[in-house]
């Protein structure tokens, strides 16, 4: 019953910044941390970007200084801001959060993704 919907990809160039935003919706407790991931085809998915219920945030060092995250607990959205965009971000973004359902506690669940496309 628990959803994560990611929105905001698309095709930029180089240099360009985009944001994705993950909406969490249905029968939801808590969300605890809240996580974006990249995959494609060639490479294991990635940890991009972690942020934990508090605001503490972690990046991985290929987007540090690039990419911010954020969070709105009251709407259960994550964001990622993307900045200064190089062709080898080009990937399926994920999200990723640790959320409580009734009944039930903390399960990790998965959006389907949102395509980014860095190219000239």
């Amino acid at each position: 019953q628990v959803q994560l919907v990611e929105s905001g990809g698309g095709l930029v160039q180089p240099g360009g910044s985009l944001r994705l935003s993950c909406v969490a919706s249905g029968s939801i407790l808590s969300v605890n941390a809240m996580n974006w991931y990249r995959q494609t085809p060639e490479k294991q998915r990635e940890l991009v970007a972690r942020i934990t219920k508090d605001g503490n945030s972690m990046y991985a060092d290929s987007v540090k200084g690039r990419f911010t995250i954020s969070r709105d607990n009251a709407k259960n959205t994550v964001y990622l801001q993307m900045n200064s965009l190089k062709p080898e971000d080009t990937a399926v973004y994920l999200c990723n959060a640790d959320i409580q359902a009734p009944g039930t506690w903390y399960h990790g669940y998965w959006g389907q993704g949102t395509q980014v496309t860095v190219s000239s």
